[in-house]
C-alpha cells in the first residue's frame, strides 16, 4: 500500500512537545501571522499557512494530540514513510483546514477523511465547523465594526466546492486575542441548511504603536518631564475611548505605575489601562534653560548617587 510521510508537528509549530496549550496558542498566533497568504511575502506562504494549520489542528485538541503522541513515540521521525493506514485511523471528520485546504495524507492516516473529501447526500450529519484566522487592530478590537472576509469553501461542500464565498462579519465590541467570533451556519454544509456547520473566526491583534496588550488590560508608557514629575501635574493621556487627563502625583519616579479603572478593552468586567511614568530631558537646551538648570542644581542637595557612597 502506498505511504505518506510521518509529520512532526511540534517542529512544524516550533515548540517542544513538553508546550503547554498557551504555549501552542502563543506560537499560532505568531506564525499564523507571519505566514498568511495575504501578509507574507514568501513564495510558499500558503503551503506554510496550510501546513500550520494542520499542526495546530492537532495539537490545540486534546484528543488528536494524545492520539497523536501515542504515534509520535513509536520512533517516527519528520520525513518518516508511513502508512497511509495503520490501525490509527480515527474517523472524526475533521479533514479540512481552516482556509478550506484539505489536510494532508498522513493526518487522514491517523484521523480519518470523508471518502473522496464528500459526504453522501442522505447522511443526515450535522457540517463541520470550519476555522479561519482574522487580523484585528487594537481599535477594533475595542470598539467593533465590520469586516468583508473572502473565504474559499472546501472540496466536497456542495454547490459551493472550491467557491470564494465573500461574508459581511459583524466585529464585536472588546474581542481579545485569541477570542473567536461564531458565524452560525457558515461552515462545512449539513445534509439540510439547518445542519450547517459554523465558521469559527479566531482572533489575533495586531502589535500596536504605542499600546501594548495583556488580555484585556493594555499598557502604555507615559513620558513626563522632570518638572512634571516632581511637581505633580494634569497631564492629557490617549486611550482607546479617547483622550482623558490624568493628575501625575509630585514626587513621582521614573517607573511608577498608575491605573485607570475600566479604560482596557470591554469586556465583564473591562479591563484596565495602566500607565508607566518615564521621565524624559529635553536632548537640546538654549542659554535661558542652561542658566535655569545651573541655578537648580546649585539649589538642590538631591544626590540620586548617595546609596552608593559617593
Amino acid at each position: 500500500m502506498v505511504g505518506t510521510q510521518f509529520k512532526d508537528y511540534y517542529a512544524t509549530m516550533g515548540v517542544t512537545p513538553e508546550a503547554t496549550p498557551d504555549q501552542i496558542k502563543t506560537a499560532w498566533r505568531k506564525l499564523a501571522r507571519q505566514h498568511h497568504p495575504d501578509v507574507s511575502k514568501e513564495k510558499d506562504a500558503q503551503q506554510r499557512f496550510s501546513d500550520l494549520g494542520e499542526a495546530h489542528e492537532v495539537l490545540s485538541d486534546p484528543a488528536k494530540r494524545k492520539a497523536y503522541d501515542e504515534v509520535r513515540l513509536g520512533g517516527w521521525r519528520e520525513g518518516q514513510e508511513f502508512p497511509s493506514a495503520n490501525g490509527y485511523r480515527q474517523d472524526d471528520g475533521q479533514p479540512f483546514a481552516a482556509d478550506g485546504e484539505q489536510f494532508s495524507d498522513f493526518f487522514s492516516s491517523l484521523f480519518g477523511a470523508r471518502q473522496g473529501g464528500r459526504r453522501s447526500a442522505h447522511t443526515a450529519e450535522r457540517g463541520q465547523d470550519l476555522r479561519h484566522a482574522i487580523e484585528l487592530t487594537l481599535e477594533e478590537g475595542y470598539a467593533g465594526g465590520e469586516r468583508t472576509l473572502r473565504l474559499q469553501m472546501p472540496n466536497g461542500a456542495g454547490a459551493d466546492a472550491g467557491q470564494v464565498r465573500t461574508l459581511r462579519v459583524t466585529i464585536p465590541k472588546g474581542l481579545a486575542d485569541g477570542e473567536h467570533i461564531r458565524l452560525r451556519g457558515q461552515g462545512w454544509p449539513g445534509a439540510t441548511p439547518e445542519l450547517n456547520g459554523n465558521l469559527y473566526l479566531e482572533v489575533t491583534l495586531t502589535p500596536h504603536a504605542f499600546y501594548r496588550v495583556d488580555g484585556r488590560d493594555i499598557e502604555l508608557d507615559l513620558p513626563l518631564t522632570p518638572w512634571e514629575a516632581v511637581l505633580g501635574a494634569q497631564v492629557p493621556v490617549p486611550t482607546l475611548g479617547g483622550t482623558t487627563t490624568v493628575t501625575i502625583p509630585p514626587g513621582s519616579s521614573d517607573g511608577q505605575r498608575l491605573r485607570l479603572r475600566g479604560r482596557g478593552l470591554p469586556g465583564t468586567p473591562p479591563g484596565d489601562q495602566y500607565l508607566t511614568m518615564r521621565i524624559t530631558v529635553p536632548s537640546t537646551a538654549d542659554d535661558k534653560a542652561k542658566a535655569l538648570w545651573r541655578d537648580l542644581a546649585a539649589a538642590s542637595p538631591y544626590n540620586p548617587r548617595q546609596r552608593l557612597g559617593v
